[in-house]
């Protein structure tokens, strides 16, 4: 008789589909366009400037004011689509592409339901998640514990992808960081308008894979206690790109020759070490510890071949309250069979929060 380790199959059904999306000719590979150049550097001292030695320089969020649309509405629900100028400074605006400077939301709210007695979480996108329809889908249950979902589609993807970007590869390094750098002004600003503008009494922030890695890094930043809840998500893109599956889809070579076109040439392995040290920038244990640590809610899979073990844990210890919980499963499979799982989280992580106003 076969014993068959479980943990075993999911982590290669993470391979599996690492290979096929990643190591076959199917698509270009990431970063094939370079490292960005001037791009690069001006986003590296811009990153800096959001850890703890000199976050008491930050800039508070800027209100956004989206231009809304109605898409459906039923007796119970509405969905509604807006538009919004991202509310970048210029000197950010004008290193993102043209198709960046317009950003798109959708929201789903429960009818008949006053804002101050709703909550609402701002759902942010994973890898490869171009479209609002997988976050709704996620979010809609939610609106029976009058919670609204809204689904930011971040820079570089769906109808703000590039003209020149084939599907999530982005081109460069520069446009990873432009694309969180981006989406967390972005969700910042629609949360600042959830509260100032909406009178929403309870807000959060959630997204799985690299989506966590931004919806860590808004629920820290921002002004106001709200609900954190990164999902499948590592500490750093370090380990994305660095260890785990992705490093399989970096295209190491073509970075290689762009260093050597500057400088003289490098190994492969200098060359991971320098991806190492600008991705760095996007270690979450450097940003503040949240407003309400007890209201950040990691959830993990205990075989993910994405992301290790050790790297959720530094997060974990380095926000002192905040709670790790594990699915059984990988990366690909959890995605596909603990939404339930994360729904949880969001409620658990809204109800450690106080109502900014007591509802009647």
């Amino acid at each position: 008789m076969v014993t068959v380790n479980i943990g075993t199959l999911h982590n290669v059904l993470d391979h599996v589909y690492g290979a096929f999306m990643h190591r076959t000719k199917i698509s270009p590979l990431f970063f094939s366009g370079g490292w960005g150049g001037s791009k690069l550097e001006l986003l590296e001292r811009m990153i800096k400037q959001l850890f703890p030695e000199v976050v008491g320089q930050n800039c508070p969020p800027t209100l956004v004011k989206p231009v809304w649309n109605t898409v459906w509405e039923t007796k119970t629900a509405c969905l509604r689509e807006g538009v919004f100028r991202t509310p970048c400074d210029e000197q950010l605006l004008s290193a993102l592409p043209p198709e960046c400077h317009n950003a798109r939301v959708a929201f789903l709210t429960p009818k008949f339901v006053p804002p101050q007695r709703m909550a609402c979480v701002v759902h942010l996108a994973g890898t490869g998640d171009h479209t609002f329809e997988r976050r709704l889908r996620l979010g809609g249950p939610l609106l029976k514990e009058n919670i609204a979902t809204m689904v930011l589609e971040s820079p570089f993807y769906g109808q703000r992808r590039p003209m020149m970007q084939f599907g999530s590869k982005l081109l460069c390094v520069s446009d990873l960081l432009l694309l969180g750098r981006a989406t967390i002004e972005e969700a910042r600003g629609l949360l600042h308008w959830l509260d100032s503008e909406e009178g929403f009494g309870k807000t959060g922030v959630c997204g799985l894979s690299m989506g966590g890695v931004h919806a860590a890094m808004v629920g820290s930043l921002h002004p106001t206690p709200v609900a954190t809840l990164p999902f499948l998500s590592p500490h750093s893109a370090v380990v994305a790109f660095c260890e785990g599956i992705l490093q399989h889809a970096t295209a190491w070579e073509a970075l290689r020759e762009d260093l050597a076109a500057q400088k003289a040439a490098m190994t492969l392995e200098e060359v991971r070490e320098r991806m190492r040290n600008v991705l760095s920038l996007t270690d979450v244990t450097r940003f503040p510890i949240p407003k309400n640590p007890d209201a950040v809610i990691f959830v993990a899979a205990t075989d993910d071949g994405y992301i290790p073990k050790h790297s959720v844990m530094e997060l974990q210890k380095a926000w002192p309250g905040s709670e790790v919980r594990w699915v059984t499963g990988g990366h690909v499979s959890s995605f596909l069979l603990h939404n339930g799982e994360f729904r949880r989280a969001i409620v658990d992580g809204l109800n450690r929060l106080e109502w900014k106003e007591s509802p009647s």
